[in-house]
């Protein structure tokens, strides 16, 4: 079993299915997995070779403990949110359900005033559902991204990895969905944290720090909560 977390935390989904065949290899054939078995046999030759590949270096990084202590549970989320909705973006983001009777101009503010006491600033408001409107002549329900931002974890984080740059800065999203119930979206960040190599102690603290940020800004804003 621990065999088994290790892989899936280096490389999610992906890792599942190579386990899968590799235990098919060693063992009866279970018709349960038949038919990743039989999606491993149409493979080409160079895709069932970088399969190959991606298990030896798995063997490698588990040798090491090269990843993240967390990464288990990061993948893991990430893959049964991905089986529960069949939705890749639903896979990596946090959302909160804002609570009956409350507009969007309530939940602007209460987000505006969390960002403000946790000291982390808000450097952009993005009103798309007005472009929306101005563009097609037509009502669009309410869509607004919101960005916020720490600078000097920002710059640690890009010193880190210029990769970390991609992230930046944190964004939420105020949304209208179809039947008119208001969510707050935001990118989930536990991959950026633990989905590698651990960071390095002090930018890793602090990464955290503004995940905690993040998430309270999503959930006092859902409730109205000053």
């Amino acid at each position: 079993m621990n065999f088994i977390k290790n892989i899936l935390a280096l490389v999610g989904l992906a890792a599942i299915v190579v386990v899968v065949f590799g235990v098919m290899k060693l063992e009866p054939i279970s018709q349960e997995y038949q038919p990743m078995i039989n999606a491993y046999k149409g493979l080409s030759e160079e895709d069932q070779s970088r399969i190959h590949g991606l298990m030896s270096e798995m063997n490698k990084a588990i040798e090491t403990s090269r990843f993240d202590s967390g990464a288990f549970e990061a993948y893991l989320s990430s893959m049964e949110k991905l089986f529960e909705t069949g939705n890749g973006a639903e896979a990596s983001i946090w959302k909160a359900k804002v609570e009956e009777g409350l507009s969007a101009e309530e939940v602007e503010e209460t987000m505006r005033f969390v960002a403000n006491e946790h000291n982390i600033k808000n450097v952009g408001e993005l009103p798309l559902y007005q472009e929306v409107e101005k563009l097609s002549g037509q009502p669009f329900r309410f869509l607004k991204i919101y960005m916020f931002c720490n600078a000097m974890t920002a710059a640690k984080m890009v010193d880190h990895s210029d990769s970390y740059s991609a992230f930046l800065p944190c964004r939420v999203a105020l949304v209208e969905d179809k039947e008119g119930q208001l969510w707050i979206y935001s990118l989930n960040m536990d991959m950026m944290i633990h989905g590698g190599e651990p960071l390095p102690k002090d930018l890793y603290e602090e990464a955290v720090q503004v995940k905690t940020i993040i998430q309270d800004i999503m959930q006092r804003g859902a409730a109205g909560d000053f």
